[in-house]
């Protein structure tokens, strides 16, 4: 019998792992305070387990695992997981972005045959956190942001096409922004719920269109959204959503996401 493969993936604000149990992929999560618990976990997994690192905080977790490790190549790892995913949840697409959206955001190009990373951005989950900590009275758990988003009103703190042209017609679609956080300071009612909401569509509307433009110079509609920050995030995927119509995509996501470049470490 082979030994268990434990796949990790070490990033900036999570840990995450997946293994098979039963013929079942399982995953986990911790936040990065919480590596000692991790650690342990870990180990007591250990016996007959080999250890497959990957993720900038790769090198601590590899230096305090007893048992035989081996560190990948994270874009690899991300990128071999999705496809993983992609094939058991049933898409059919070839030709696609990825759009991993971490502590920041990488993008990729992928093809049966090949990837390439494309470029990155540092607006993503640690940008959620940070602002929104600034937001909320330094709130920095992430659920809790996130529920704020979703009692908030957008439209109370961003600026939309339709204000400026009031109280004529707007020449264009009148609920596109003008300015993300365009009317924080002038309108007095807005909440910071509202303040929270208008941060994540700050995200999604940046995210998208770094991604729609990638996808346009690759000759595809498909965007595969991985990555934490969408793990129990429903505005942030509703917003990535939203204007598939107008600009002619598809936004995919993956049920376990998050966990892709922890299993793409574990299938190695």
């Amino acid at each position: 019998m082979g030994m268990n493969r434990i796949g990790i993936d070490a990033g900036g604000t999570l840990l995450k792992t997946a293994h098979r149990m039963h013929g079942e992929m399982v995953t986990r999560t911790f936040q990065s305070e919480q590596m000692e618990e991790c650690l342990n976990w870990l180990e007591k997994l250990g016996g007959e387990s080999e250890f497959f690192i990957t993720g900038g905080k790769g090198a601590h977790i590899q230096a305090n695992l007893s048992g035989q490790t081996q560190q990948l190549d994270e874009f690899t790892a991300t990128i071999n997981g999705t496809r993983y995913l992609i094939e058991e949840e049933g898409h059919e697409v070839s030709n696609y972005i990825v759009v991993s959206i971490g502590t920041g955001t990488s993008f990729y190009h992928v093809t049966p045959q090949s990837f390439q990373r494309l470029f990155g951005s540092g607006i993503g989950g640690g940008t959620l956190i940070g602002l929104g900590s600034l937001l909320s009275n330094k709130e920095t758990n992430f659920s809790s942001l996130v529920a704020s988003a979703e009692n908030g009103d957008e439209k109370e703190s961003d600026l939309l096409i339709r204000d400026i042209y009031a109280p004529g017609p707007a020449p264009l679609m009148g609920d596109l922004t003008a300015a993300n956080f365009g009317k924080a300071h002038l309108n007095q009612e807005a909440t910071s719920h509202d303040h929270m909401a208008s941060l994540v569509r700050l995200l999604a509307e940046t995210i998208l269109l770094l991604s729609i433009q990638a996808a346009q110079a690759h000759h595809t509609k498909s965007l595969v959204f991985i990555g934490s920050t969408l793990e129990d995030n429903p505005p942030l995927k509703r917003r990535l959503k939203m204007f598939e119509e107008s600009f002619d995509y598809q936004a995919i996501f993956l049920e376990k996401g998050a966990h892709a470049g922890a299993i793409g470490a574990m299938l190695g």
